[in-house]
């Protein structure tokens, strides 16, 4: 694709954001930044949780992942499921019946201060450095499709791109994320299933064809029970997608702004049921996009690349299709990336805003001004954290980053754990070194884990040994009630 079309495809696609955005946003209060004044609709929100939860690494990814893994990522997927059910049933009616603007403020009624600081630090460092590592890799594309034919600097490209997603953010927050969370969902399947049209097309597939294809593929094996030592083993997936679901999607301020925009709790839990379904279903399209496209190259004669994440881009805008083709790409990638990303800013924007700097005691106003300072703030850190990435240049820097990411939900998990099955207070001042302590200690369990246990190699349930060495440590700083 040349640089002109995809700039033409970016910027049709970010005029019917912007006009969305304002018509949402234009009356927005702080109410409406943070929570959409609950006034959302639960099917609405529904709808807009499906492109939330699937960014653009996700996109560009889980096609290739395929020829590793096979389908065993839809056996997180389900743990997936299951994690929405329990967010629904146990997480949303709390919140609601608490009144909670940012999620954080359960860990100052529970515990404390300390706790309640710990909990908002903990979800910036992670959020901040995900969504920045989100935006990194739709830089690369853009620099590799746009800037580098172009020769225009990769710091333009990190200010257009972080400017882009500060413009349609800033006025509206949630009340305007959940209308163009919407059209993002809608152009992210939309490009899927194009995708899958052309490619099995291409390939001269009917849709029984097409069905028979992925289903005898040897990519398309779903369970894996045979060896728990591998990565792929069912029980390890499963319940580390139950448990990721908890932590990231209902701890998580972003996740959560949108359930919590809902008009009452039973809304909101028709909404996290809707999506956690709907999402299995979307994820399935990609899985299935990545069979059609092995498939493709291997009938063509084509090297695959030596990344599987370079596998989607190198065939949709190498010229083997119609051009459509690669402006669905564009189009998927973008909508899903910049979903992400928007999310994640106005969500840090309302946890520093509420959770660090404090909002009582302020008047409308004055929240008003602080909270678009923090705004801008919050984006030009994300920008300088992209910039960081390339300079760094290295990708297990961005491994290293969603490791880290995931351990920084294990002592929310905790905290939130310790908090809703027990009634016992803590030591408020200790937790801050508790929530450090329990990521050293998975980091040395996971290190050594093969040595100690017979080759057992530890995956994602990490999160869970992460969120229980919380919970022990704070077993060990309750104090006795006085009678």
């Amino acid at each position: 694709m040349s640089p002109v079309l995809v700039l033409i495809t970016i910027a049709a696609y970010f005029a019917i954001l912007f006009t969305i955005s304002y018509i949402a946003g234009r009356k927005a209060d702080n109410a409406g930044f943070f929570v959409g004044n609950r006034k959302s609709t639960w099917y609405v929100v529904a709808f807009a949780m499906i492109g939330s939860s699937i960014s653009g690494v996700t996109f560009v990814s889980v096609p290739g992942m395929v020829a590793t893994s096979n389908f065993s990522y839809l056996q997180m997927v389900l743990g997936f499921v299951a994690g929405q059910f329990i967010i629904a049933f146990l997480l949303i009616p709390l919140f609601y019946k608490m009144n909670l603007v940012s999620i954080y403020e359960y860990l100052e009624n529970r515990f404390g201060l300390s706790s309640y600081r710990t909990g908002a630090w903990f979800f910036f460092i992670s959020k901040m450095l995900g969504a920045a590592v989100r935006l990194f890799l739709v830089c690369l594309t853009l620099q590799l499709l746009v800037f580098d034919p172009l020769k225009l600097p990769f710091i333009l490209n990190v200010i257009a791109t972080v400017a882009l997603v500060w413009l349609y953010t800033f006025r509206g927050g949630v009340k305007s994320l959940i209308w163009t969370d919407s059209l993002k969902t809608f152009c992210l399947v939309v490009s899927v299933v194009l995708c899958i049209y052309y490619i099995a097309s291409d390939l001269n597939l009917s849709f029984t064809g097409m069905v028979n294809t992925v289903v005898d593929s040897d990519f398309s094996r779903f369970f894996f029970f045979d060896d728990v030592n591998d990565k792929r083993y069912f029980f390890k997936q499963f319940l580390a997608g139950v448990f990721t679901m908890i932590a990231m999607t209902g701890l998580d301020q972003d996740m959560m702004q949108r359930n919590l925009s809902c008009k009452n709790f039973k809304d909101s839990q028709k909404n996290m049921i809707t999506s956690g379904i709907s999402q299995f279903f979307v994820i399935l399209l990609f899985l299935m996009l990545g069979v059609l496209l092995y498939t493709f190259t291997v009938q063509n004669g084509i090297t695959n690349p030596a990344k599987s994440d370079e596998l989607f881009p190198m065939v949709a805008t190498g010229g083997y299709f119609p051009v459509i083709v690669g402006i669905l790409f564009i189009v998927g990638l973008i909508s899903s990336a910049y979903s992400a990303a928007g999310s994640a800013l106005t969500a840090l924007t309302t946890s520093f805003t509420v959770d660090i700097l404090g909002t009582k005691g302020k008047s409308e106003q004055e929240v008003v001004t602080i909270r678009k300072r923090v705004h801008i703030g919050m984006a030009i850190v994300m920008g300088i954290v992209i910039f960081i990435f390339n300079i760094l240049n290295n990708t297990s820097v961005i491994d290293a980053v969603y490791i880290l990411a995931s351990y920084t939900y294990g002592p929310i998990l905790g905290l939130f754990a310790f908090g809703m099955l027990t009634k016992k207070q803590v030591r408020d001042k200790y937790i801050p070194l508790v929530a450090i302590l329990s990521p050293i200690l998975c980091f040395i369990l996971q290190k050594n884990s093969e040595v100690w246990f017979n080759g057992y190699a530890f995956s994602y349930e990490l999160l869970i040994f992460n969120a229980f060495f919380t919970f022990i440590g704070l077993c060990l700083l309750t104090v006795n009630e006085k009678k």
